[in-house]
């Protein structure tokens, strides 16, 4: 069983005990979350799709800790002009659990 959820306006395919990676959200570590915007949810081969949303489904999960991701590289050069410039960021993210999904 799987489904897909939107979480920041990304989507992720989600199924049961998997560890992702999202964007930043809100809570403290420990904290279970329910995630509401389901679009789509495959239970053994019986497919549920919303129209965008599905309505009565969520994914529950519970927030592990927040994290940084690896270093972005930004760099910008014009040439002939003596122009170079580099920066670089650490984007947050948040580990979550999947516990359970559950459809309508």
């Amino acid at each position: 069983m799987y489904a897909i959820v939107d979480i920041s306006g990304k989507q992720f395919k989600v199924e049961k005990d998997q560890y992702i990676y999202a964007p930043k959200m809100e809570g403290e570590a420990g904290a279970s979350i329910k995630l509401d915007k389901v679009m789509l949810i495959d239970n053994k081969g019986k497919v549920e799709v919303g129209a965008p949303m599905l309505d009565g489904a969520s994914v529950s999960g519970k927030i592990l800790e927040h994290v940084k991701g690896d270093k972005v590289i930004v760099f910008k050069k014009k040439r002939r002009k003596g122009y170079a410039v580099k920066n670089g960021h650490r984007q947050q993210f948040t580990k979550l659990l999947i516990e359970k999904i559950s459809g309508k």
